[in-house]
């Protein structure tokens, strides 16, 4: 039933089994009523532009679509390409049929950057054609169809809609419909529901964040991280449980050859939960030029006692995509009590020191000693502890103590400890600062996994106590420490119970550029409950309000190649070098279990203008093979085929006698609009009425001067066309005589020479015959000097004419700018 509505719509004028014929009138009369009377579904729409992606907020402002400045689907040169095809269809018009189109046609040709420009011109459904028109509600189409049926020659090629368009409103206006009335325009512009909260981040009707996912990489055995190098390149690391790293590449393939495989040194363990393993991993900030990284590992000596080890080592000098695996040099080693609480983070903060995040020692309640251990400042555990890696000092270490450590002159504390009382830390990171102004840039967010009631996040400061064994949460946990007067421990930003989840996961502030409502969100998650949560700042009183976060459903999520759902248990979330975000998660959580998978957010409500977000990546070198990615996952849509949106229309129309085209062309030619994003076009549409009519005059007035210009042009040319053929003509008359001559002298000459007796006589010919035709080739130099004088003289006229043209085209663009101005 739909395939006569799908061939009037598709640019080739055919769907998938119409004849490119226009069917007879009373059979086709016939399917459209039938095909009325059939009951339709509401359509699905969300706002998605006919590029497959959300709308956007403009980067300068819209001279043309101007309507859609503040959101839609038209960046500036979009707009330009728009502005120009209008008027060079407005050029084809009569003055009357510019009186009545002009507004109507702007409108219908402006859709392309309604925010839902998608659903009207059909390119949500990947199984259906786009249109060439967009929807247009019955009532506006039979008002279009009335006054401007014959500007559709120009809007389509298609043979069906101009047939249609030039008998009967009612099979036009049916073709060109919705059946949802809601999404057609000009109704999709009414609407409080499609319009109220266009931009923003959907939101469930329990208030929960709606946000989409891709799938970026899979088959991985505990993904326990994912960084980048910070050195151009783009490429992401993703270390495995068992001790292996993998490089995967910008184009989503990873390199066959591990980066790093520390497996045979990594102690793991398949059993479910196991907290031991490879845990951390930081690039030196200077990796790109002298290629050190830290790893950090659970390992076991002598089969009885486990430590973990923080180590230094080096890329490859052969091979930028694998580690050196003879360059580990271990940097600190801490002895583990328990099996469970490793801690495991590493990162280098912006002042260029290494920061280690070490769990409490395991067990329950942090049993060691009298206050345990993270809160006795002499043991390296339960702490954020503070290295600098760029050197050893004389005590044998392997590192440096910085300067500015808060702890340096205690004597009953370690150098190294940066900040004390936490228990658990799983996942920190470094905010990277609001992209324009730079607040937050700095700050290391932290989630600390509680005890039996709460989790927590928190923001590590110098010398800050967070409280841990006296305090879970915001609660107490042990009530003689907790009512001690010198615990001074810093609150958590955030807290949950058991009830919300069990086992936080640290996340980011987010900083990217591709989902600008994003932008100062910290997102994080819970590993047992599998929830993703976010933390918004309210920057007036520094406080941090929780927004729940969901995946999105069906309707919010029908994006080419989005996914709405994920893996319960989330391991760990990472950031890109551009700053966008991801998080990996498992179904199993075992270490030997392949079943991890990377997930990218997607905000399915807004993205940045096309274009802003591109990155300039330094080549990477690839030794060996690489695996190219295979998503798994299943997405929204059932399909990764995306509909082929037609290029826009550029037809070749027929050019008008000048009496008739003389139409005023304003200035956004393809020369003339700046399509550059640091400057905006000047040219603006003259919209009022009294405009119009001034304009509309003076049209009428370079008419009639135009006609007689045009008529005293043809005649000057003619003129001259009989003026060079009077000169060209006795040059040809002479040049076939002295050719007829040229025979002559060739008969007598060959007469001469039987003749034996006469030598004189033929030696006198023979130089006549000479002489003649160095007079021949005189007179064809001349007649081709004459032709040539005759191409020159003629593309002399034609420089003329265009010369006089383009004065006339400037004549008539002033007119235009003049009238603006009125």
């Amino acid at each position: 039933m739909t395939s006569t509505r799908d061939a009037a719509l598709h640019p080739s004028g055919a769907g998938p089994s119409s004849s490119k014929e226009a069917p007879s009138s009373p059979g086709f009369v016939l399917i459209m009523s039938v095909m009325l009377l059939v009951p339709v579904q509401p359509a699905s729409a969300h706002p998605q532009c006919l590029d497959f992606e959300p709308p956007f907020k403009p980067p300068w402002h819209l001279e043309f679509c101007a309507q859609y400045e503040q959101f839609g689907c038209c960046d500036q040169k979009t707009d330009n390409m728009i502005a120009e095809r209008y008027w060079n269809i407005v050029d084809q018009l009569e003055v009357a049929g510019y009186e009545l189109c002009a507004d109507m046609l702007k409108e219908i040709m402006c859709q392309e950057c309604s925010p839902y420009a998608a659903h009207l011109y059909d390119a949500e459904d990947p199984y259906t054609p786009v249109r060439e028109l967009p929807g247009l509600c019955f009532g506006y189409c039979s008002e279009f169809h009335g006054k401007c049926r014959h500007v559709v020659k120009y809007l389509t090629e298609n043979q069906l809609l101009r047939d249609t368009s030039e008998r009967d409103v009612s099979t036009f206006c049916s073709l060109v419909d919705l059946s949802d009335q809601d999404y057609c325009y000009p109704n999709v512009l009414k609407s409080p529901d499609l319009n109220s909260n266009l931009g923003r981040v959907v939101e469930d009707p329990r208030g929960c964040l709606q946000l989409c996912l891709t799938e970026v990489a899979n088959n991985l055995r505990n993904p326990v991280l994912m960084l980048h190098s910070g050195d151009d390149t783009h490429r992401m690391f993703i270390a495995e449980q068992l001790g292996f790293v993998w490089v995967y590449l910008r184009d989503g393939s990873r390199v066959e050859q591990p980066f790093l495989d520390m497996s045979g040194e990594v102690l793991s363990t398949p059993w479910l939960g196991d907290e031991r393993g490879f845990l951390g991993m930081a690039f030196h900030p200077k990796y790109r030029d002298n290629g050190r990284f830290f790893i950090y590992y659970s390992i076991q000596v002598n089969r009885k006692l486990e430590k973990v080890r923080i180590s230094e080592m080096k890329v490859s000098d052969y091979d930028m995509n694998m580690a050196d695996p003879h360059s580990e040099r271990v940097i600190l080693e801490i002895e583990e009590p328990a099996a469970n609480h490793n801690g495991g983070q590493l990162l280098f903060g912006l002042d260029g020191y290494l920061y280690i995040f070490t769990g409490d020692g395991g067990k329950a309640g942090d049993p060691f000693g009298k206050f345990g251990n993270a809160q006795n400042k002499s043991a390296l555990l339960g702490k954020v502890l503070r290295i600098d890696v760029d050197g050893s000092d004389t005590s044998g270490r392997q590192y440096r103590i910085p300067p500015s450590n808060p702890f340096l002159g205690d004597p009953d504390a370690r150098p190294e400890v940066y900040a004390y009382g936490v228990r658990n830390m799983w996942r920190c990171s470094v905010d990277r600062g609001d992209p324009v102004s730079r607040y937050g840039r700095g700050r290391i967010f932290c989630g600390d996994v509680g005890q039996n009631r709460y989790e927590e996040i928190d923001i590590i400061v110098k010398g800050g106590n967070y409280g841990w064994r006296a305090k879970e949460g915001f609660e107490c946990y042990d009530m003689k420490l907790c009512h001690n007067s010198s615990l001074n421990d810093i609150l958590p930003i955030f807290a949950y119970s058991h009830h919300v989840g069990k086992s936080v996961t640290g996340g980011y502030v987010y900083r990217g550029c591709e989902s600008p409502n994003l932008n100062g969100l910290y997102i994080f998650g819970d590993f047992m409950s599998g929830r993703i949560m976010a933390l918004e700042e309210d920057k007036t009183t520094g406080t941090w309000k929780e927004r729940s976060v969901c995946m999105g459903d069906t309707k919010t999520c029908s994006f080419p190649g989005l996914i709405n759902h994920h893996h319960k248990f989330i391991i760990s979330f990472a950031e890109d070098e551009a700053g966008e975000m991801y998080f990996l998660a498992t179904s199993y959580p075992s270490a030997s279990s392949p079943y991890g998978t990377v997930f990218k957010f997607m905000d399915p409500s807004r993205r940045a203008p096309p274009g802003k977000c591109k990155q300039k990546l330094l080549a990477v070198k690839v030794r060996g093979k690489k695996l190219p990615f295979v998503p798994r996952e299943l997405t929204v849509l059932d399909t990764h085929e995306k509909p082929t949106r037609p290029p826009p229309r550029k037809f070749k129309l027929t050019t008008k006698a000048p009496a008739t085209s003389s139409q005023v062309k304003p200035t956004t030619t393809a020369a003339s609009i700046t399509t550059t994003s640091t400057a905006a076009p000047t040219w603006k549409s003259p919209e009022k009425k009294a405009r119009k009519k001034n304009t509309l005059k003076q049209r009428r007035k370079n008419k009639n001067v135009n006609k007689k210009g045009a008529k005293a042009k043809m005649k000057k040319k003619s003129r001259k066309k009989t003026e060079v053929a009077a000169v060209i003509k006795p040059v040809s008359d002479k040049i076939k005589a002295k050719a007829n001559q040229t025979d002559t002298d060739k008969d007598a000459l060959k007469t001469s020479n039987s003749l034996s007796d006469n030598t004189i006589h033929t030696k006198k010919k023979m130089r006549k015959r000479a002489q003649q035709q160095i007079r021949l080739e005189k007179d064809s130099v001349k007649m081709k000097e004459s032709a040539v004088g005759y191409q020159s003289f003629m593309n002399k006229t034609k420089t003329s004419l265009n010369v006089k043209s383009n004065t006339t085209t400037r004549n008539k663009l002033q007119v235009k700018r003049d009238a603006k101005a009125l």
